[in-house]
């Protein structure tokens, strides 16, 4: 009995075959590749914002810098300019925020709402307005822009806070009422109909049932319009106006210089402060990202 038990670990492990550990380099040497392709040109833009220009026009992009500075993030924050204005992309940055914060709860909120009712309140013609929205998700956004600006332009919006906000919304929403129907589908009937005979209503049900269910993705929903909103540059230089250029709008006016030299170090540190945001966001709730992307998978 004692030796059945100690020759059972030597059973349970398998030998490797020649042809699996070279099948198995070859999987680890693809994936560091990838790593590589995505990581190397953030180490090259990181170092190269911590070099002066004299260190740059020699050439040596990879190599570290000899005396590591700031200088380059503190004049794109508050110094480099913009067009007119030399005041960096700090004012980008609080405009971005103001259009990213009512967006992203909106655009999340009535989506959830939209697939919840698509996939659990059966109401007729349901189907048809699911079909409709699905289309939605395959229209190009610029297709509708020039009557967007006709509009807004009419009702006097257009420039405004309110323009921006509201277009983020409503090409969103395909999307988002798509990705949380496609969860909610997986949630059992006979849950919602127990709480119907208990006594809850649509909205009811929704606020302390699903919600509570829907954490991990909502966390998902939450990065993918944090990421496509905070890094949105067409629709916030077309629909934002002067008063409200998002982040991406002034960094495009840093590194555009057709004029003067051609601040590669100032250029790659505004590059670097305008996708840290979505990055935290991302690194704070990645192993919740994950996870709600696997509920979504297998469910719906």
């Amino acid at each position: 009995m004692s030796s059945l038990a100690t020759n059972a670990p030597a059973r349970r492990r398998r030998r490797i075959t020649p042809r699996q550990r070279v099948a198995r380099l070859g999987l680890y040497a693809f994936l560091l590749a990838g790593a590589l392709f995505f990581a190397l040109p953030i180490y090259v833009m990181l170092v190269t914002s911590l070099k002066p220009m004299e260190e740059i026009r020699q050439g040596s992009m990879l190599a570290l810098p000899a005396a590591p500075s700031l200088a380059a993030w503190v004049e794109a924050w508050s110094g480099a300019c913009t067009g007119l204005q030399c005041q960096g992309i700090a004012p980008g940055f609080w405009s971005s925020v103001a259009i990213l914060v009512p967006s992203v709860v909106l655009s999340i909120l009535v989506g959830a709402v939209n697939g919840y009712a698509l996939a659990q309140w059966r109401f007729p013609g349901a189907d048809k307005l699911f079909a409709l929205i699905t289309v939605g998700v395959f229209i190009p956004i610029q297709v509708v822009m020039l009557p967007m600006v006709k509009i807004f332009a009419f009702v006097g919006l257009q420039g405004s806070l309110l323009a921006i906000v509201t277009v983020h919304v409503v090409f969103s929403l395909p999307f988002m009422a798509l990705f949380f129907r496609n969860f909610y589908a997986g949630i059992p009937g006979d849950l919602l109909r127990a709480a119907i005979v208990d006594g809850g209503g649509f909205w009811n049900i929704f606020v302390r049932i699903m919600l509570p269910l829907s954490t991990n993705v909502l966390l998902v929903a939450l990065v993918l319009q944090v990421t496509g909103i905070w890094n949105d540059f067409l629709l916030g230089l077309i629909f934002a106006g002067r008063e409200w250029r998002p982040m991406t709008v002034l960094l495009n006016n840093i590194v555009n210089v057709s004029e003067g030299e051609i601040r590669y170090n100032v250029n790659m540190a505004a590059t670097m402060l305008t996708a840290i945001p979505p990055l935290c966001v991302y690194f704070l709730s990645g192993k919740y990202f994950v996870r709600g992307v696997t509920a979504g998978a297998t469910k719906g």
